[in-house]
Parts: structure tokens; C-alpha cells; sequence
């Protein structure tokens, strides 16, 4: 695949968006997305609701977070996505969003508030779109501890490594 040169919303440390990729990154005016990782852009905000584009490029991920709110994802362009979800009751599960049902893919995905989430792409990259109601607030937003999270989830302590950055030195 063809890699363009970054464009100014691609973080520097990350290898060249393939193509595809850099021209959504244009044309929808996405920018790194803080915390979480990948790049976005919100379309709609009110007292209601709110919604984004969101792109993940390999390697790049989502770190897992957990919401107060009900997040649903529209898949729309380029790789499927995987996502983990990670239930306060102790349940671990992956979905994949996409455009292939025969091989288990969703084009939607309902993610309950307080649902520990995180996700990256299965190819190059993936363009997906979130809603929100209520509308994201970053008061309602956590990021999730490694340590932690690994200790309460051992079976899918890889892919909890995975789906959070480094933990802080100790101070």
C-alpha cells in the first residue's frame, strides 16, 4: 500500500498514514485525539447528543476507557476494527466492527456506559464514527490502569497490554 507523507494531523512519531487513510484524515479535518489515541473529529454536539469520526492507523490504538455514557460505533471506511469490552461484572469480549457479517463483523456496536473499551485496526487502518446521549464530557471519560486491569481480567491480560500505554514512573 502507498504511504503519503504525514499530513499536520498525524502525530510525527507515528510511521507515514497509508494513501486512503491520509486523504480521509484531509477531507474530514481530523486531529489526535488526547489520551485515547487515534485521530478525530466532532460532527455534533447539543444537550443530547454528540457524535465523531474516528480513525485508528496501525499501530496506533484506542486505549481502553470507560465512559458514562452509551457509546454506539458506525463503521465506514478501510480495515475492521477490533474492540475489547471489558464488563464490570467480569466479562471479557472482543467484537469486530466491519463490513462482513460471514466472518462475524458488525457495522454497529453498542458499548454500555461504564464498559471498559478499547480497540485497534486488523489492517492499515479503520474509519469509524461514534454517538453519544448523553454527549461525551470528559468528566465522564477514565482511562483504564494497566495493573489493574490485567489483575481483574487474566485472560486477556495481552490484549490489556495491548490497549494501554506505559504506566507513569513512580514519583
Amino acid at each position: 500500500m502507498n504511504a503519503s507523507p504525514a499530513s499536520p494531523a498525524h502525530r510525527s512519531d507515528t510511521p507515514p498514514l497509508p494513501e486512503e487513510a491520509a486523504r480521509w484524515v484531509e477531507r474530514l479535518s481530523l486531529e489526535p485525539l488526547e489520551h485515547e489515541g487515534g485521530l478525530f473529529r466532532r460532527m455534533h454536539l447539543d444537550d443530547h447528543s454528540s457524535a465523531i469520526y474516528y480513525l485508528l492507523a496501525d499501530p496506533d490504538f484506542s486505549a481502553l476507557h470507560a465512559l458514562a455514557s452509551v457509546e454506539v460505533y458506525h463503521w465506514y471506511a478501510g480495515d475492521p476494527m477490533r474492540v475489547l469490552l471489558l464488563h464490570p461484572d467480569g466479562r471479557a469480549e472482543e467484537r469486530l466492527l466491519g463490513p462482513d457479517p460471514d466472518a462475524g463483523q458488525l457495522p454497529q456496536l453498542v458499548v454500555p456506559a461504564g464498559v471498559m473499551q478499547g480497540s485497534s485496526s486488523l489492517g492499515a487502518w479503520s474509519l469509524v464514527g461514534t454517538t453519544m446521549s448523553p454527549p461525551f464530557a470528559w468528566n465522564g471519560f477514565a482511562l483504564g490502569e494497566r495493573d489493574a486491569l490485567r489483575a481483574r481480567y487474566p485472560d486477556v491480560s495481552d490484549r490489556i497490554v495491548a490497549l494501554t500505554r506505559s504506566e507513569p514512573a513512580a514519583s
